[in-house]
C-alpha cells in the first residue's frame, strides 16, 4: 500500500512538471516565432533594428513651420500622422491653433510668441538612394543649398536658418547625395491640413547621404517657386543610413 501511495505522489508530481515543462516549451516557441516573423521593432518609435532595407524609416528632423497671413488671422494646422511625431514645440495638442500676423509672428492661446511651429518624427519608406538628385562636395554645400532654396521658394531668413542648421552635418563629409522630395513625398508621409487654406504653400524636404566617392545619379529638376499672397512654408531634412 505504502508503494503504491509513494507511486501515486511520483506520478502526480511528473506530471506538473510535464504540464509546465510544455507550458515554457510553447512561450519560447511564441517568442521565437515573434522575432523571426514578425517586425516587431519596427513599430516601436526611435528603436534601430539595424534594418536599413525598405519598409524601415528614418528620422524627419527639424521640419519647421512659417506661417505669413496677409492680415491677421486665426489658422489651424493639423497632420495626418500625428501618431509618427516624437517631438513637437509648441505642443500639437490635436493640431496647432495660433494667430498669425503678417510679419510671421504665431500668438498661441495664452499669448505666448512664437516664430515657427517645429516637429521632428518618424519617416517610413525606401531608406535608399532615388534614381535622381544632386552629388555635392562638402566644401561646396552651402553655394549648393544657397542656389537651390531660392529656386524652392525660401526668403533670405528661411535659407539663412536651413543652411546655419544642415551645413555642420552635410559640410564634414566628402561628398553628399542630396535630393529633394516631391511634394507627393512629403504628403504621403506627413500631410498638412490648413484652415483657412494659403495661396502658396511651399514644403521642402530634403533628404541626403553621406558618400566617400563620388557616384552617378540623374541631376533632379526643380521647379521654380513664386510666393503670393498668404504663404505658408515648411522645411526639414532625413538622412539616407
Amino acid at each position: 500500500m505504502k508503494k503504491n501511495k509513494r507511486k501515486k505522489r511520483v506520478s502526480a508530481k511528473n506530471k506538473k512538471l510535464y504540464i509546465i515543462t510544455g507550458i515554457i516549451v510553447v512561450l519560447l516557441l511564441i517568442i521565437i516565432l515573434c522575432w523571426a516573423f514578425w517586425p516587431c521593432t519596427n513599430s516601436i518609435p526611435g528603436h534601430n533594428n539595424g534594418n536599413n532595407n525598405s519598409g524601415g524609416y528614418e528620422v524627419e528632423k527639424k521640419p519647421i513651420i512659417y506661417i505669413y497671413p496677409e492680415r491677421e488671422t486665426n489658422i489651424t494646422i493639423k497632420v495626418s500622422k500625428p501618431e509618427n511625431f516624437t517631438v513637437t514645440y509648441p505642443k500639437y495638442n490635436n493640431g496647432w491653433e495660433v494667430k498669425a500676423l503678417p510679419d510671421g509672428t504665431l500668438i498661441d492661446k495664452t499669448n505666448r510668441k512664437y516664430y515657427a511651429l517645429y516637429w521632428e518624427g518618424m519617416h517610413y519608406g525606401n531608406n535608399e538612394i532615388k534614381e535622381d538628385g544632386f552629388i555635392v562636395k562638402g566644401e561646396e554645400v552651402a553655394s549648393f543649398l544657397e542656389e537651390k532654396l531660392e529656386i524652392l521658394g525660401l526668403n533670405y531668413k528661411e535659407k539663412e536658418e536651413f543652411i546655419v542648421y544642415w551645413l555642420p552635418e552635410l559640410e564634414k563629409n566628402k561628398y553628399n547625395y542630396i535630393r529633394f522630395q516631391t511634394i507627393e513625398e512629403i504628403n504621403s508621409n506627413m500631410e498638412l491640413f490648413i484652415e483657412p487654406k494659403p495661396d502658396t504653400l511651399i514644403r521642402i524636404m530634403m533628404e541626403y547621404k553621406p558618400l566617400d566617392k563620388k557616384i552617378k545619379v540623374k541631376q533632379q529638376e526643380l521647379t521654380k517657386v513664386e510666393r503670393k499672397g498668404y504663404t505658408v512654408v515648411e522645411w526639414g531634412g532625413t538622412k539616407i543610413n
